[in-house]
């Protein structure tokens, strides 16, 4: 049970989720993004480089320089330096997205959203230890929910996303990386991100 929780600890990985979000959208909702069905993995591929390729190199050297004890990052102390950065580099990636290239402009507002969602996971890391699986996976689902009004293919992944949620927080309680309370905090910061950010930017 506990390899189980492991792994879906990973393949849910919170630096995973952009490019599930792309890969979703661009399946189920190409509107929205302006994207080709037959291109949408070669967009994916640029999002997962830039959101998890780059920032997991950057975890791995704070490891190798032993600024981090582990890749887990288990204390609130030991994630504020790499938050920072890997926010950074997300916020890097949303302006490269939003003012250089030229994908369509719902494009840009869901990676400013996700960006968002980092940075709120890493400003609520200076006060107390908070569940970024399920920040990621309620940000997520903010994102989602205020768009199956104009497409009902999304309603299908959506409840999929609900239990996978639902695993993954209860993965997290399993393997004692977090309390109920810091998955509420984050389940809630993400939520209030998401949803927040559809409604402001949309």
């Amino acid at each position: 049970m506990e390899t189980g929780a492991k792994i879906i600890s990973i393949v849910f990985h919170p630096l995973l989720l952009a490019t599930y979000l792309v890969l979703v959208l661009g399946n189920y909702f190409p509107a929205m993004l302006m994207v080709n069905r037959e291109h949408i993995w070669l967009v994916a591929g640029f999002v997962f480089g830039f959101t998890f390729v780059v920032p997991a190199l950057n975890l791995l050297m704070f490891r190798y320089w032993g600024s981090i004890q582990s890749l887990q990052l288990s204390t609130r102390r030991e994630r504020i330096l790499p938050f920072i950065f890997i926010s950074a580099l997300y916020i890097m990636v949303a302006f490269l997205f939003y003012y250089r290239l030229t994908f369509h402009s719902n494009f840009n507002k869901i990676m400013l959203i996700v960006a968002a969602l980092v940075v709120a996971a890493t400003m609520l890391n200076f006060f107390l230890k908070v569940s970024v699986h399920s920040l990621a996976m309620w940000g997520m689902l903010g994102i989602l929910l205020p768009l199956i009004r104009f497409s009902s293919e999304l309603l299908l992944p959506t409840v999929i996303l609900f239990v996978i949620t639902g695993l993954v927080i209860s993965s997290r309680l399993l393997l004692n990386a977090h309390t109920p309370r810091e998955t509420l905090i984050g389940s809630l910061a993400g939520l209030g991100v998401g949803y927040g950010g559809m409604l402001l930017l949309f």
